[in-house]
């Protein structure tokens, strides 16, 4: 077996295509291990997680691209090293033909479309300039970045309601706006919800949990996960919950946050109550996102279902505690809310013992890296890690679907499932999508189902069957 570890200063690309890069290496014949990333904290223990030289990566950086690559001869890392340049090198004709200059800026394809939003998505530091520049050219602004500094936040958003423009974000993932998705919505209906999130992946599964039940949405206006912090002030929420409560269209509105600031929670509740139409309001830790959907459905005077889920009998797995292993920060801040009062406190970090639910989309592990919902790469090796780790007896992840996200996250999780419950590991999953995600909902859950997970639509569902489970075996 041969390996390579190269470092390239100062070369950067973005994380979806070094995603994309690291598969065309996998797919190389002779390749064993491929890894194509910036040169990150995160990315550098996963390197030496690999078994990888760190010698050659002592003095990486964050603006570094790695390239790690183990095959079976030289042959295979030479073809390797070609994918890479291949991959790397690739870009997609301009849309408007081949002589079609490409945009730089902002400014620059401002002037080239006819748009009411510009959708940015370029690393943190600097998101802030062509963010200001959007807002300049009188458009509204999704921010899909993350690691903005806060600063740049409030001041972005000031300007904003100066114009009376939105700004949506930094860290805005999921948006719906006049029924068309941006960043991972789902493929959902149409209809009279409008909703404002201070979380994607809290918009995504009430989006489908509606969907679930006949009922559409017409918006969802991300807010970008730190709106409701104290020192933004929930600036975006606040113009947002306004936008909606004029639309004609909306018959109810839902406002979705992570755990806000007390005082700006308190500012948003007021703002609601002056509202003409109902506002149901999602706080997690004060009630479920299937709570309120289910307010959302009799507000509308709507039934509300009970939720699918494909079940399975694991109740005789190994003793041990509950690792929760999430992409989205809302599930995970609602499955520890949900799985508290059975588990007790719950750990948020890899090095908290006893029950610990992390969430491997913040700030702190994707940068430099594709977001977990697109990238599986770092869960998977947590997955592995945790069947491998007799002291976990429940393994509890979301697997999130839509547009943008990975196309076929079961087939990836399959393998480390299967391996984690020929452990005796439970394996418990929140699957957040609808029947008709380019992903194929019904079949990701069989697949997910016969890897030997139980697959739960609802995500507190699913935090509960996983607090079950490890309270039911350890007492037996």
């Amino acid at each position: 077996m041969v390996s390579r570890v190269e470092v390239h200063p100062g070369r950067y690309h973005d994380s979806v295509r070094l995603m994309q890069a690291s598969k065309a290496l996998q797919e190389v014949a002779g390749v064993t291990d491929a890894l194509v990333a910036m040169a990150t904290d995160l990315n550098l223990s996963l390197l030496a997680d690999m078994g990888f030289d760190m010698a050659a990566v002592a003095a990486a950086g964050p603006n570094d691209l790695l390239l790690a690559v183990r095959a079976e001869n030289e042959d295979s890392v030479g073809a390797a090293i070609r994918a890479l340049d291949d991959a790397l090198a690739h870009k997609a004709a301009p849309a408007g033909g081949l002589d079609a200059p490409e945009a730089k800026t902002i400014g620059g394809a401002a002037d080239a479309v006819d748009a009411h939003i510009a959708l940015l998505s370029v690393p943190g530091e600097h998101a802030f300039v062509e963010a200001m520049e959007a807002l300049d050219t009188g458009r509204h602004v999704m921010i899909f970045s993350d690691n903005v500094p806060v600063e740049h936040e409030v001041t972005l958003k000031r300007r904003g309601v100066e114009n009376g423009l939105l700004v949506m974000g930094p860290d805005c993932g999921t948006a719906i706006v006049n029924g068309v998705g941006l960043g991972f919505a789902n493929a959902v209906r149409p209809g009279p919800v409008g909703i404002v999130g201070a979380s994607g992946t809290g918009i995504q599964q009430i989006t489908c949990l509606l969907d679930d039940a006949g009922v559409g949405v017409r918006h969802a206006l991300g807010t970008g996960s730190h709106d409701l912090s104290e020192e933004v002030g929930a600036l975006s929420t606040l113009q947002a919950l306004d936008a909606l409560d004029e639309d004609p269209a909306v018959e109810v509105i839902s406002i979705i946050s992570k755990p806000p600031a007390a005082p700006v929670a308190a500012r948003v509740r007021a703002a609601a109550a002056e509202c003409i139409k109902p506002v149901v309001i999602t706080f997690m830790g004060e009630n479920t996102l299937e709570d309120g959907a289910g307010e959302i459905l009799r507000a509308l005077d709507r039934p509300v279902p009970s939720y699918a889920s494909w079940d399975i009998d694991q109740d005789d797995h190994r003793p041990g505690t509950v690792r929760g292993l999430f992409s989205g920060g809302t599930l995970r801040d609602e499955a520890r809310f949900v799985a508290m009062p059975m588990l007790g406190e719950i750990g948020t970090h890899e090095e908290d013992s006893g029950p610990t639910f992390i969430d491997y989309g913040d700030d702190e592990y994707t940068q430099g890296r594709a977001h977990p919902m697109i990238d599986q790469t770092v869960r998977i090796d947590r997955l592995e890690s945790a069947a491998a780790d007799r002291s976990i007896g429940v393994i509890l992840l979301d697997v999130v679907l839509g547009f943008g996200a990975n196309a076929d996250p079961a087939t990836e999780l399959a393998p480390a499932i299967l391996t984690a419950r020929e452990a005796d590991a439970a394996v418990v999953v929140s699957l957040c999508g609808t029947a008709r995600d380019p992903q194929n909902r019904d079949a990701q859950a069989q697949a997910l189902r016969q890897a030997g997970a139980s697959v739960w639509l609802s995500n507190a569902a699913a935090a509960m069957e996983a607090a079950r489970l490890a309270t039911t075996r350890s007492s037996t």
